[in-house]
């Protein structure tokens, strides 16, 4: 394999870029196809990132200013006919770290991963080029392209062309599931409504009785609002007849507003059946489509794309064998059965389908009004959260986990698997947080024992836990012993939690972490 050799990655959205990005950061080119001669930056489109995808997202450089644009919201609130049932409050992130959620949208997302790859000398974008053939070999992949294209060779290829992916069809990859029929109304506005960064979710309101509607505010004084409607819905009817103003003065009243943008869309819940097939894979939305509610579809296609940048890297620098690759299906695959899981059940409750499903929704709603905890009984969307790889052939474990806490929203111990919490963190002077210290190596945090480099040629950096964690959060956070080690992946996953420093075992969780049985 020539290091010269560029990945090919078909598909210039959010999630291929990002994995172009990432490839780079590791020294790994690429060539991102595009089939569109330009990107249609029309819309909000998807517009809620979490917190530990924005983390991924600073690791290539344009969290800060998406952070500094997005509205930050700490605030959801859930009606029931007009009247509050529930508030969630996100706790703020402190001590400069990033926050739960902001709300930006996709098209400005993308402008700025345009602009970052642009700049890369590693990343060269191709616009106007559509894949219509792949042929594989044992050293590589081709991809075909219709016109002018011609051919493109590189070591391997990731497909992220979306829900309607050329890439997955040419490789013969199902993508079963199901599309919903009710449709669903989305318009951005540009107004001053009176409640800033909250998200409100409206269950049954009498202005679109039996249905729901979900108010988000971005930048630039834009409003998002989603309507479910029914399937017969006409958006040029309502235009014409003034409906549509109708509907979008319930949201505003008598404020001024400006319509941005509008569109009518299906749902669908649908998970490939395979995320590989030899030397190219999938990943977002040509891997995985799910109902936006919990935003679980963009910020999970930004963390296939990490999980995979980090192993093309390590297995073309030579510090993994081709065997790591296997685990991106087995990761992924298994966080998109979660997602699909989570999405499908708060849609059989938005948009229930049988008498049995209806009478449960109205049972809850009605029951919410008096209910100690009413979020454990209204599922508006369970929202986005890192799948735990605890199973995974990468993870060495650290004893049973039967009492795993595994329902949406649960707070995580730090064990194997486990997203690596963050914190702040002094290295070489500076101050800094953890997740700042991951991305193209493995992290190894000790405690009480020596911080030298093990014997092996995996990239690793090694820090004492009493020297960089001056506040002693971290120690907290990663419930360390006093002598345990914590040994996490590139992409910010715990691959093992030792209970000593023994070289020997941390060297063999690193060789499992990297797929050499």
């Amino acid at each position: 394999m020539r290091e010269s050799e560029p990945v090919v990655v078909v598909g210039a959205g959010p999630v291929g870029l990002v994995a172009a990005l990432l490839l780079a950061r590791h020294g790994v080119p690429s060539v991102v196809l595009e089939a569109a001669a330009r990107r249609d930056p029309s819309g909000s489109r998807a517009i809620c990132f979490q917190r530990d995808v924005l983390d991924v997202l600073d690791r290539v450089g344009c969290a800060e200013a998406m952070i500094a644009r997005g509205v930050t919201w700490t605030t959801g609130r859930t009606y029931h006919r007009g009247d509050e049932l529930f508030a969630v409050s996100f706790a703020d992130a402190g001590h400069g770290a990033v926050p739960p959620w902001i709300n930006i949208s996709q098209a400005e997302v993308e402008a700025r991963l345009r602009d970052l790859a642009a700049a890369e000398p590693l990343v060269e974008v191709r616009y106007g080029h559509r894949v219509t053939g792949l042929r594989q070999d044992g050293d590589g992949v081709e991809a075909r392209c219709e016109g002018a294209g011609g051919a493109v060779r590189g070591t391997h290829l990731v497909g992220a062309d979306g829900g309607h992916s050329a890439v997955r069809e040419l490789l013969g990859i199902g993508f079963p599931g199901r599309t919903f029929t009710d449709r669903f109304l989305i318009c951005d506005i540009r107004a001053d409504l009176p409640f800033p960064s909250e998200r409100r979710f409206f269950f049954d309101p009498e202005w679109n009785p039996g249905r729901q509607v979900l108010v988000h505010q971005c930048p630039d004084r834009t409003w998002r609002i989603d309507w479910q409607v029914p399937a017969d819905h006409d958006l040029d009817a309502e235009r014409g007849s003034g409906a549509l103003d109708a509907r979008i003065r319930r949201i505003t009243g008598d404020v001024p507003y400006e319509i941005v943008w509008a569109t009518v869309y299906r749902f669908h819940e649908r998970v490939a059946a395979a995320f590989a097939s030899g030397r190219a894979f999938l990943a977002g939305d040509a891997a995985h489509l799910y109902a936006p509610f919990g935003a679980r579809g963009l910020n999970s296609g930004v963390q296939d794309a990490e999980n995979l940048a980090w192993k093309l890297a390590f297995v073309r620098h030579g510090w993994a064998p081709p065997a790591l690759l296997r685990s991106y299906d087995a990761e992924r695959r298994a966080a998109a059965g979660e997602n699909l899981r989570v999405t499908t059940r708060t849609m059989e409750f938005l948009v229930p389908r049988t008498p049995r499903q209806r009478a449960r929704r109205l049972a809850a709603l009605e029951a919410a009004r008096t209910h100690p905890d009413p979020r454990t009984i209204v599922d508006s969307g369970r929202l986005a959260e890192p799948f735990w790889y605890l199973d995974s052939p990468l993870t060495t474990p650290a004893g049973p986990v039967e009492d795993f806490p595994r329902a949406p929203g649960a707070d995580r111990p730090p064990l194997p698997g486990v997203l690596c919490p963050d914190g702040p963190c002094v290295v070489d002077g500076e101050p800094t947080r953890l997740r700042r210290l991951f991305g193209t190596r493995f992290v190894i945090l000790t405690q009480g024992g020596p911080a030298g480099r093990l014997p092996t040629d995996v990239p690793h950096q090694v820090h004492a836990l009493e020297a960089i964690d001056t506040s002693g959060e971290l120690r907290a956070a990663l419930n360390a012993g006093p002598e345990t080690v914590h040994i996490v992946r590139p992409d910010g996953h715990l691959a093992a939690v030792l209970p000593a420093y023994d070289p020997d075992a941390a060297v063999a969780a690193l060789r499992r972490a990297c797929g050499r049985s």
